[in-house]
């Protein structure tokens, strides 16, 4: 495989939205509450044009295989970030285009200055936590701040 990381452009928004919410129904997790039914999922570009936030996109011989971003969410410390929108198509996974992703956004974050990235996600997505744990990410009791995703129900933190 012979991918690529680069940052969003505003002509990905379509094929990562779909990527996103394919990604959550394959797992049994289109649930309301979650980025599934969110509308900033359908306009990555444009929310990510927040200042200390970014989204970097996989890509694979010019097409879209997944991606991940860094976002300064809502009620998070002004030292924290959360970890988003970290999705790949079923046939790229397992070869370290994941792993890559959340290096390239856990870097993005130190040179932001953040101190910590937060995560929220869903229990079905058992191969995602594993991950997280590897990087260090630990469990919180109580999800912090306020994404509006009411819907997750697993709630991580790593001090980077």
């Amino acid at each position: 495989m012979n991918y690529q990381i680069r940052n969003i452009q505003l002509s990905d928004n379509k094929t990562l939205a779909k990527i996103v919410r394919e990604t959550l129904a394959e797992f049994g997790a289109k649930k309301p509450g979650t980025v599934y039914y969110d509308p900033a999922t359908d306009n990555l570009f444009e929310i990510f044009q927040t200042p200390r936030s970014t989204y970097f996109v996989a890509e694979d011989d010019d097409h879209i295989i997944g991606g991940s971003g860094i976002y300064p969410s809502a009620g998070l410390p002004d030292d924290t970030c959360e970890l988003v929108k970290m999705y790949l198509v079923p046939d790229v996974r397992g070869f370290g285009i994941g792993k890559h992703l959340i290096e390239k956004c856990l870097q993005a974050a130190k040179d932001f200055g953040y101190e910590k990235v937060y995560l929220e996600t869903l229990p079905e997505l058992k191969k995602a936590l594993k991950v997280y744990e590897k990087f260090g990410f630990y469990y919180l009791n109580a999800p912090i701040g306020n994404t509006g995703h009411y819907g997750c129900d697993k709630w991580m933190l790593k001090e980077i």
